[in-house]
């Protein structure tokens, strides 16, 4: 028997849509069929991942500076295989939602998808406010050099923004979005007003919106972990935006890592972070899922010049370019620290350098 393996990086847009059948974004059909082959770095042998062009997928791979572990099978779901259907026992996707599985159930794969109430119980555990409520705010007071604040708010008058020198400047973010998208940053009364009417949008499609203090950022990471009934942490992610909006991963041990860290954070106050992710995530997220999860941080500058770490900026329950990053390090004979990237330039390519 075998998995199925689906690169769907629309998932986030997917998931306020919750409709079986939904049309993504440009970007997000662009970014699929580009790179639909991604899950080759975390496939067992034997197993398949669901492309939309065999032929450009196997292209792709050879190209690949790497040593892969194992041979897969590219499928298309156009020309689904008798082969593939009574083969495939497991499906591992980016991220579930109610499109994928509808897009499955069509395929013929009913037997292995989550349940309704389990692909709900996902979809509410996704939206920021969960990582807020069970993350954040435990993680927060646990340590007075740990920051962070995210509130949800159901109506626009809840909202303002004054010229006065006590308003910091924040964050407005959609309940359910991506890095980079679903997010858009306050910092005077002219910003306040431009954004209105997107924040009406978003709360009347998603039921409120979530408002967060805009720090100055130092530097962006991530801790991936995997459950599968208990928490387990895999390895520090150092990545790196313009915007919000991902650029790359660095490569590198996780020696390396938290050597680059520690020039800012003490690595007793990491560790002590990761074990809370760890007993917090036993208790909310392994009851009902099972899979990769990510939990992006960042280092900031506060007012009086301290450097201070955000220990929850946003909860990512699927897998994430930090898990992509640790699988292509696994692979890579060369050993180097490297920066591994998506590019685009008229199609998406993925990138060591």
């Amino acid at each position: 028997m075998a998995t199925l393996h689906v690169f769907n990086p629309e998932h986030d847009i997917a998931l306020a849509a919750d409709l079986d059948t939904f049309t993504a974004p440009k970007a997000g059909r662009e970014l699929r069929h580009d790179l639909g082959w991604l899950p080759v770095f975390w496939a067992e042998a034997g197993d398949y991942v669901l492309v939309e062009n065999v032929d450009a997928a196997v292209r792709s791979v050879t190209t690949i500076p790497l040593r892969l572990p194992h041979d897969v099978n590219f499928v298309r779901s156009s020309a689904f295989s008798q082969k593939a259907l009574h083969a495939i026992n497991r499906v591992v996707p980016w991220g579930w939602d109610r499109a994928l599985a509808g897009q499955l159930h069509r395929l013929g794969l009913s037997s292995v998808l989550p349940s309704s109430h389990s692909l709900e119980q996902l979809r509410l555990m996704s939206h920021r406010h969960f990582a807020a409520r069970h993350f954040l705010s435990r993680l927060r007071t646990s340590d007075e050099r740990l920051v962070g604040e995210a509130t949800l708010v159901h109506q626009l008058s809840d909202l303002s923004f004054s010229q006065s020198p006590q308003e910091r400047p924040f964050v407005l973010k959609a309940p359910w979005s991506s890095s980079g998208r679903g997010v858009r940053f306050v910092t005077d009364a002219q910003s306040f007003h431009r954004n209105l009417q997107w924040a009406q949008n978003v709360i009347n499609r998603q039921g409120g919106i979530m408002v967060e203090p805009l720090y100055e950022r130092v530097r962006d990471f991530g801790m991936e972990f995997y459950v599968d009934g208990q928490t387990s942490y895999l390895g520090l992610s150092l990545f790196e935006t313009v915007n919000g909006a991902y650029i790359g991963n660095i490569l590198a041990s996780e020696e390396e890592k938290r050597e680059e860290l520690s020039k800012e954070i003490p690595l007793s106050l990491l560790d002590r972070v990761c074990s809370a992710i760890i007993s917090i995530a036993d208790e909310c997220l392994a009851p009902c899922y099972s899979g990769p999860f990510g939990i992006d941080m960042m280092v900031v500058k506060t007012t009086d010049g301290v450097l201070k770490l955000h220990p929850c900026v946003e909860l990512n329950l699927r897998r994430t370019m930090g898990h992509v990053a640790l699988d292509v390090s696994r692979c890579d004979v060369r050993r180097t620290y490297a920066l591994m990237s998506i590019r685009y330039d008229g199609t998406y390519s993925f990138h060591l350098s």
